[in-house]
């Protein structure tokens, strides 16, 4: 009995990731051709794309620049949280994949974000350093 509600609950979740997995996939090809549709054809998906990708780098740019000296050190911690994030996706990528595309940049995105890990901690601890007390 209890054997085959597990493997009810087994079945279901299985079906539940691969419905996540078909969403995912087609949610960025979605919104573009949301864009492109409610624009009557006047707005290129890619010309879409290409606007969000400028945009963000603008916002991006104004976010790092504006923060305070004394939010420099969680800002910092929180940027390694999300490259810690990012080694598990790079490690899925060049484990699972059968494509070597994504083996080859699973494999690069793993070398920067163990470099931006590793830079990370570095500054933290000298930013951590200038607020200690200096012996005399």
């Amino acid at each position: 009995m209890a054997s085959e509600v597990m493997n009810s609950a087994l079945d279901r979740l299985e079906h539940a990731v691969e419905a996540v997995r078909v969403a995912a996939e087609q949610a960025p090809e979605a919104v573009a051709q949301a864009a492109h549709g409610v624009s009557g054809g006047a707005i290129d998906p890619f010309v879409f794309r290409l606007a969000i990708f400028v945009l963000s780098i603008f916002v991006g740019y104004y976010v790092v620049w504006s923060v305070t000296p004394a939010l420099h050190t969680p800002l910092m911690a929180v940027t390694n949280a999300i490259s810690s994030v990012i080694v598990v996706g790079a490690l899925l990528a060049v484990g699972i994949s059968a494509s070597g595309y994504a083996t080859g940049f699973g494999f690069v995105a793993l070398v920067l974000v163990s470099v931006n890990i590793f830079g990370g901690f570095l500054v933290t601890s000298r930013m951590l350093a200038m607020y200690k007390k200096k012996d005399r």
